[in-house]
């Protein structure tokens, strides 16, 4: 999971959304399948393990920050996009215009 969450950063960094999308949903199945194995598994983690596991869960987080500081003014963006969108909509409803 650490190694998506650094690629989801290049991905980020570079705009590319599609490649976000699909790490993040590379991501999600492999957060799945450890908690499967997590809850399969009876044997609590070593001092070792579980520091490492703390590691890796706050770099992951610490990642996660910069992804939104790229995804975030995207997303307003797209939001804005898209409200203007359906007001023009609206508009041409409202008034009877058709057109493109």
């Amino acid at each position: 999971m650490s190694t998506v969450s650094a690629a989801m950063i290049d991905a980020a960094r570079a705009n590319d959304w599609d490649r976000l999308v699909t790490l993040e949903r590379e991501m999600a199945a492999l957060r799945d399948e450890i908690m499967r194995a997590a809850g399969a598994s009876q044997e609590p983690l070593g001092a070792a393990e579980a520091a490492r596991k703390a590691e890796l869960i706050a770099a992951m987080l610490e990642n996660d920050v910069e992804i939104r500081q790229h995804v975030d003014p995207w997303l307003a963006s797209v939001r804005k996009l898209l409200s203007g969108a359906a007001r023009d909509r609206a508009v041409r409803t409202a008034y009877g215009a058709f057109g493109p």
